[in-house]
Formats: C-alpha cells, structure tokens, sequence
C-alpha cells in the first residue's frame, strides 16, 4: 500500500508511524508513506498557507496555491493516483471502504486540512473526500491515520494471524464476538465455560450467537443491513427468546 501525506505537521504523522502494526508493516515492505510539509510548496518567504476568507467569517481557510503545486509536483513521478481530502464533510469512512483501499492499486494521496476550512477549488483535483465521524478534528492528520491504519491491516501478512481482520467487528457487517483470556477466573468473573471445552464447533457458534447479540444490543442498525445466513437468523430467535425469558 503506497501513500503520500500532505500536511502542516508532518511529526504527528510520523509520530503514529513509528510505533506498532503500521511500523511493522513499513518494515516488511506492506505499507510506503511518504510525508510531506505543505509549507515547502509555498513560493512566499513566510511561508503562509492560510489567509482569511472571502466574504468574513471566523477561522482562517487554507490556500489552495501550495495544495495544487504539491500535487502537481507528486504527479511528476507518473504514478497514477487517487488524492482523498479528509473532511467533516466527506463521506462516512466504514470498514468496506478500508478494504476497498487495501486493495488500490494506485497511490493514495492524503490531503489533510487545517483551519477553519480548505478552499473549495482544492476539491476540483479530489478524486474522494472521507470523513471518520460526525465531529471536528483541529487537522486531517489524525483522519488520515486513521484511514491507514484500518486499510493497511486488512492486507495479509500485516498482522500475525490472518484470521484477525476477519474477526474484526465489521468485517461481516456486524460487532465482533467477546474475548477473554487466561485466568479463566478473576475477581469472581468467569470465562464462559465454552471457551474452555475445546468443542470447536460449539465455540463457533457460541461466538457467532454472541456476537449477534452484541450488534443487536448495540448497532441494530448493523443487523437490518447484514447478510445473514439461516444459521444467523436461527440464532437471532434463540436470543429474542432467551430475551422473552428475563
């Protein structure tokens, strides 16, 4: 997975690159991120890439000079591209996206903005605006991270085990299932005893049933939009009568 980041801060960026999975995928040769100061491509002796907006308002909007000249710059390599601006106003980041990029053949080019807003004709050069959530970061840098680290996971041999993004809640379309670990017992909580059986196909089921329930408990909404199987919808009956039962 090949990126660029374009950004006024580059150490936050590559702050979160050094540490953990996406170091370990930057070691291995899964992941290439470039960093790069938007500041470098201004042409002024003050290096200015904000200036107030047009018609008042409060806040200061990012220039769309150094923007442009940055990309038009990238683009000298001849590598194709897919430029993404981080935005509260861009569409919702979700787990299909994140795979659909771990799959992307062309380089991601990370735009994140800063100040009030980013001037609109930075949009006419994006090819897709992400969001992570219905709030306000002070930067992109953050969203930009975040769209990595959930991309970059997805693609095998990143992580130790294959079977952990397919594990992961959302993967198939609904939360994952509870965990627990050694000791079976603590403070008077038990693992369930299924864990610890060793039946297989019992714990397949327990954590399947046990992960619908939390979806349903938590995200309904997840359910109305799963695929289920016969299996699931199975299990979603036993729980409404387990629930009946209360």
């Amino acid at each position: 997975m090949r990126c660029d980041v374009l950004t006024l801060f580059p150490k936050v960026i590559e702050a979160v690159l050094s540490e953990s999975i996406l170091k370990k995928a930057i070691d291995k040769g899964f992941l290439d991120v470039k960093v790069y100061n938007i500041r470098d491509f201004t042409e002024d002796k003050h290096h200015v890439v904000d200036d107030y907006p047009y018609g008042g308002g409060a806040g200061m909007v990012l220039k769309p000079e150094p923007i442009f000249r940055a990309i038009e710059s990238l683009q000298k390599d001849g590598e194709e591209r897919r430029i993404i601006l981080l935005s509260p106003q861009g569409n919702l980041f979700e787990q299909a996206i994140a795979e659909r990029l771990s799959n992307e053949r062309k380089r991601l080019t990370f735009i994140c903005g800063h100040y009030e807003e980013i001037d609109e004709r930075v949009r006419t050069i994006v090819n897709e605006e992400l969001s992570i959530g219905d709030y306000v970061l002070t930067g992109g840098e953050l969203a930009a991270m975040v769209v990595i680290d959930a991309s970059v996971r997805l693609i095998p041999g990143v992580l130790g085990d294959k079977r952990s993004s397919l594990e992961d809640s959302f993967s198939g379309g609904i939360l994952d299932f509870p965990h627990y670990t050694r000791p079976s017992e603590f403070r008077g909580m038990r693992a369930p005893e299924v864990l610890l059986s060793g039946n297989h196909e019992e714990i397949r089921l327990w954590r399947r049933k046990e992960a619908l329930r939390r979806t349903l408990k938590r995200r309904p909404d997840l359910i109305e939009k799963a695929a289920l199987s016969e299996e699931d919808r199975k299990l979603l009956e036993e729980i409404a009568k387990e629930k009946n039962r209360i």
